[in-house]
């Protein structure tokens, strides 16, 4: 013997867990996006005309009460949850369940106003600021986005970010690549 080998590892990593809290026309693009970026996609609603296979052939599907399966499921500990369901009091009712759960991301959909009135509620019930602070809401980089398909963009890309440790900012500024250019 006494030759030498050179051995390369890569590690292979399973790909990260995204919950898909609602079934709609956002998360029907987000579904669709994450699946293409390597998140493993879960959607759950109560409502089967919309969670279903057939409007989601790349996820696990789930058509069961949004609450009480969110409260008796065991999630992984980096698990990425995305609450897009049809209304204020789902939404509430979703992150409710979700908020005292370990998990590596928690984002709600909806305006700043909004957003305020479900952590107002969360907090007057009792649910702890270091909780509620974890989570990302609104959700998504604030890119502008009007259509679902762009929504799904702007929440695909946070995704990104916290998967890679970043923090979602942009490359260089313009002036910066000015500066820099020679002459």
């Amino acid at each position: 013997c006494g030759g030498q080998m050179e051995v390369f590892i890569e590690p292979i990593q399973q790909a990260p867990r995204l919950f898909i809290v609602g079934a709609g026309h956002v998360s029907l693009e987000l579904a669709q996006a994450a699946h293409r970026c390597g998140f493993r996609v879960h959607v759950v609603d109560d409502r089967e005309n919309f969670a279903n296979t057939e409007r989601f052939p790349d996820a696990e599907v789930t058509v069961e009460d949004i609450p009480a399966w969110l409260e008796r499921t065991d999630f992984p500990t980096d698990a990425f949850f995305v609450v897009v369901t049809r209304g204020h009091r789902q939404d509430l009712d979703a992150v409710r369940q979700l908020a005292s759960k370990p998990w590596r991301y928690l984002g709600l959909i909806g305006s700043r106003a909004k957003v305020v009135r479900v952590f107002d509620a969360l907090s007057a019930e009792g649910t702890p600021a270091e909780q509620l602070e974890r989570i990302h809401a609104p959700i998504g980089l604030d890119i502008g986005a009007v259509t679902p398909a762009e929504i799904a963009v702007s929440i695909v890309a946070e995704l990104i970010a916290v998967r890679s440790g970043r923090a979602g900012e942009a490359h260089v500024a313009a002036a910066q690549l000015t500066a820099r250019r020679p002459r």
